[in-house]
């Protein structure tokens, strides 16, 4: 069971590729835990038909799959250029100003955000995700400024700008993302995801205004401003504000050096294990596949490392969203996956465990430790609110996580967690030895061929009651 049992967790981003229900169904059924809804592109009426889908295939097939919404916040993109495509040289001034619609094919160019009322002169400014650089020379207007491009190139309608030096005061939160908000909150996402969060206030002001919608979904704070990952301080703020990371690789190497991105990986990875958050590692991880049926040697790699750092969760964005082999894109990463676990051991947590409860952090150590110290087949967790199961996820412990709980969102919640595989379940007691019976009556948990039962390190506590967590047990199942 447990070396066919995928700890690190999958997460997909539904697009064009897998919009019909059947798609989604085969993503779950290749290994995908979790579903990104992009709310940079589509429509409402799109979103509900997705999350239908989901929904429908989870309970087809007995599964929690996990739903992401992601917030597109202060994304900052040129407007309509004429003709799709503008050249520019290095040294070419340009005027961007966001009070024009229509490029007549000169030097001012439409923009979608009013750059002049963030920008200082000095600040640099990076065109076409990254591709063209340049510096602001002059604040020419109340709605424009002026930049000095610093290599060839060309540029094309509604391609990303970048804006590393610059401070957006707290602004992250659009009015699209208001409504977006609103929208989410009467669907019931699992999560939710911050794009460009530069503090720990930012999370605050989410959290707040989900709250007054009665939103309980969790928040993801993206991690891809240079902003937010200037000093170690600065990163574990946001860590403890928050209740996962993503981190989000394209634009903090844009923003930050390409250099930076696996150090600071690898940073937000062990303070997300200390604090006991999920973290999710982002972008162009089997990117190739967008066009190819196999990945890269490279990109196998990169899913590897995170598999061995730790990471709760991979992520398909372009390959599962507009990639000509979304499914086998999940199967390749899976097959990583298994292996990387099977076969090497992940990175030890580098920090004691930080919470508010210590009690259910010991416990949670305990267990995890005293499961590799007899081999248990399994560790169940009895959890009301998921701090539990999260905690020991935590550990990295290198058997399943089996979670019961009676609420459907905390189970809902656990989807991403490592090792976690949570079922909901009326509470009684016993309900973690129950289940543990059950799912061994139908051979989703099997036992070893040396052994005549299935060995399960059982973890409980008081019901109810927010860090009650105090027995370990130990049961032949």
């Amino acid at each position: 069971m447990s070396r066919l049992f995928k700890r690190t967790k999958i997460l997909a981003t539904i697009g064009p590729s897998v919009f019909a229900p059947e798609k989604i169904e085969e993503l779950i059924m290749a290994g995908v835990n979790g579903c990104r809804l992009n709310f940079s592109h589509g429509s409402y009426e799109e979103r509900d038909e997705q999350i239908k889908a989901i929904r429908a295939a989870a309970q087809k097939k007995g599964r929690s799959v996990a739903i992401l919404q992601d917030l597109q916040g202060p994304k900052i993109r040129l407007g309509e250029l004429k003709n799709n495509h503008f050249d520019v040289k290095s040294g070419d001034e340009l005027i961007l100003d966001s009070s024009i619609e229509e490029h007549d094919g000169g030097n001012i160019l439409p923009v979608q955000y009013n750059l002049a009322e963030r920008m200082k002169v000095g600040e640099p400014l990076f065109m076409f995700d990254g591709k063209i650089k340049s510096t602001v020379t002059e604040i020419v207007s109340k709605t424009a400024i002026k930049v000095k491009v610093e290599n060839d190139g060309f540029l094309m309608s509604k391609k990303g700008l970048n804006l590393p030096d610059t401070d957006f005061g707290g602004d992250v939160i659009t009015e699209k993302d208001m409504a977006d908000i609103e929208f989410g909150a009467s669907r019931d996402f699992d999560y939710v995801a911050m794009s460009f969060v530069q503090s720990a206030e930012d999370i605050e002001k989410l959290r707040q205004i989900m709250l007054s919608h009665g939103s309980t979904a969790q928040i993801i704070a993206k991690i891809e401003t240079k902003k937010a990952i200037e000093s170690d301080e600065k990163m574990e703020e946001i860590v403890k504000a928050t209740d996962g990371i993503m981190v989000a690789r394209g634009d903090m190497a844009v923003e930050a050096g390409n250099e930076v991105v696996p150090i600071v990986q690898r940073k937000l990875i062990a303070l997300c294990r200390q604090y006991g958050k999920i973290v999710i590692v982002a972008t162009q991880m089997m990117g190739s596949m967008v066009d190819n049926p196999e990945p890269s040697r490279a990109e196998v790699s990169d899913v590897a490392n995170a598999v061995i750092q730790g990471a709760d969760a991979v992520m398909l964005s372009d390959e599962t969203a507009n990639g000509k082999y979304p499914v086998e894109a999940v199967k390749q990463m899976k097959k990583v996956i298994l292996y990387t676990q099977n076969n090497t051991k992940i990175l030890p947590i580098e920090h004691e465990q930080t919470g508010e409860y210590k009690n259910y952090n010991a416990v949670a150590h305990a267990a995890a430790r005293l499961a590799e110290e007899i081999e248990a087949d399994v560790i169940v967790c009895q959890t009301s609110s998921g701090a539990t199961a999260a905690s020991i996820a935590a550990q990295r412990p290198n058997v399943p996580i089996i979670t019961v709980t009676s609420n459907a969102r905390v189970a809902g919640q656990l989807a991403l967690t490592y090792a976690n595989s949570a079922f909901v379940r009326p509470f009684t007691e016993t309900y973690g030895l129950d289940l543990a019976q059950e799912l061994a009556a139908s051979d989703y948990l099997k036992k070893r061929e040396d052994r005549k039962s299935i060995l399960a390190v059982i973890v409980s506590g008081q019901p109810n009651v927010e860090g009650g967590t105090d027995t370990i047990q130990i049961r032949n199942v």
